[in-house]
């Protein structure tokens, strides 16, 4: 009777362990867009991850507590003009700079046009990014610079990387599903999922 008991205490364990195993975190994908591009790749990223533990928050709607919901988290944005922030984020910037990132992982997206902004190129992304790093958090799923053709980068921290994926949809759009999927396929691994 007691070589059942045994058994039976460690199948539950195995089946407790399992299923610990295999239970996905939840993730927070926050993202801005003024003309639906933005949009249109959180979704896509979010779809390829899991439609049931992404969880999309629109900037314009988002508050501090919405941060607080998730260790991992996806932040992505256009960068407008000479730099600028996409307008919600823009608006939301002064409480983000409140958002505490202590023990969070981090990764961003930003959509910008290399040539015409060339000096500018995704900006957004290194802005919102030296503010996640400033708040305690960790910056996952870098990019390489290689195969764009900016002069500057706010969010090239490091010489020939990205604090995140860089995306240009007014002039590379034929290799942004490919980006999107090599980016989401590194995230998975540095948060890991």
């Amino acid at each position: 009777m007691l070589f059942y008991q045994i058994i039976t205490i460690c199948q539950i364990q195995y089946v407790l362990l399992s299923s610990r195993k295999f239970k996905m975190e939840k993730i927070g994908l926050f993202y801005g867009s003024d003309t639906g591009n933005t949009e249109n790749i959180a979704l896509k990223i979010r779809d390829k991850i899991s439609k049931e533990n992404v969880y999309i928050i629109d900037m314009y709607d988002a508050s501090i507590e919405d941060f607080a919901k998730y260790d991992k988290i996806i932040i992505g944005l256009s960068t407008w003009h000479d730099g600028q922030l996409q307008s919600d984020w823009d608006t939301f910037f002064e409480e983000f700079k409140e958002v505490d990132f202590t023990g969070k992982k981090v990764a961003l997206f930003g959509l910008g046009d290399q040539y015409v902004y060339c000096d500018y190129f995704i900006d957004g992304v290194g802005i919102i990014g030296e503010v996640v790093l400033a708040n305690g958090g960790t910056i996952v799923g870098k990019w390489s610079t290689e195969g764009y053709e900016h002069t500057e980068s706010k969010a090239e921290l490091e010489e020939g990387t990205f604090l995140g994926l860089a995306l240009d949809e007014d002039n590379q759009f034929d290799q942004t599903d490919d980006r999107v999927d090599t980016w989401v396929e590194l995230i998975k691994k540095e948060f890991p999922i």
